[in-house]
């Protein structure tokens, strides 16, 4: 008999907020936390700018493994959720710089940036006030950001409803393997075969969250799985529990329901027209 997908319990400690319409390209969402105890975090391909009082601001890098944290009770944190692909443009760096580290705000802005930032976020009155703050932080970005790969959008939002192989989604673009490759790294801070990992346990996450009740054998075929087995093989690489233990946590609540992408765009045109919106690149220079 095929085992079904659990109930969802939503957090109480953290609240995620829907991101401003003018950061709506840009952001999954933003977040307030009132942290206590440990808990896991699974990768997502997003990245985090991250407050936490008294302790400073960071930069959260995507990740290719889950990890745990703790802090001590009623540690206020408050946080803006870059979506996969979103960040090489406002921070002027490749993304595979940051993966799987959390950097101090310092290293990219410099510390005369980070004082004046930590400054303003310490003297806010509450946490909304925290996270408007890094609202207009996250616009200023924008403001002055590089032109983004117009690669990222596209290829994100295709795997993330469909898992195609690598092979197939460079032909779709009109790129080589290698093209691809390196850009993937500079804009989602890994290759495409990571990101679809990635992507397609979301995928599954967000599939379990919308129809609670389909077995996980279903489930696993829906989203682009061999078979039940891949899923519980994916769900121990990257979350370190089994599909329904993961489930029943806190994980697939991190974004509040709020896709992973603004746009999803999975037709196969879509992803060969951006070639038209796209400046000839360098195989040198492809990342």
């Amino acid at each position: 008999m095929s085992v079904s997908a659990p109930t969802i319990e939503f957090m109480s400690w953290y609240t995620p907020t829907p991101a401003p319409p003018d950061l709506s390209e840009q952001l999954v969402c933003g977040w307030t936390a009132a942290v206590e105890g440990t808990h896991r975090l699974v990768p997502d391909g997003c990245l985090d700018v991250l407050y936490i009082v008294g302790s400073g601001i960071r930069v959260c890098g995507p990740e290719t493994a889950a990890w745990t944290f703790s802090m001590p009770p009623d540690t206020d944190a408050v946080g803006i959720r870059l979506r996969p692909g979103a960040a090489a443009a406002l921070l002027h760096t490749s993304i595979a710089e940051l993966r799987n580290r959390r950097v101090d705000f310092a290293d990219l802005f410099g510390s005369a940036a980070q004082r004046a930032t930590i400054g303003r976020l310490d003297d806010a009155p509450d946490q909304t006030a925290r996270l408007d703050l890094l609202e207009q932080l996250a616009r200023a970005l924008s403001a002055r950001r590089r032109d983004p790969d117009p690669l990222a959008t596209h290829v994100g939002s295709a795997l993330l409803r469909n898992s195609w192989t690598v092979g197939a989604l460079a032909d779709a673009a009109a790129l080589t393997e290698r093209q691809l490759q390196r850009r993937c790294n500079d804009a989602f801070g890994y290759g495409p075969a990571m990101l679809r990992s990635i992507l397609r346990l979301q995928r599954f996450m967000a599939r379990a969250r919308q129809y609670p009740s389909t077995p996980l054998a279903e489930l696993a075929w829906e989203c682009g799985f061999a078979d039940q087995s891949h899923l519980s093989r994916e769900c121990k690489r990257f979350a370190e529990q089994t599909p329904t233990e993961l489930l029943a946590s806190e994980v697939p609540d991190w974004h509040g329901g709020a896709p992973l992408f603004a746009s999803a765009q999975t037709d196969r045109a879509h992803v060969r027209n951006i070639q038209a919106d796209d400046a000839e690149v360098d195989e040198e220079s492809a990342a």
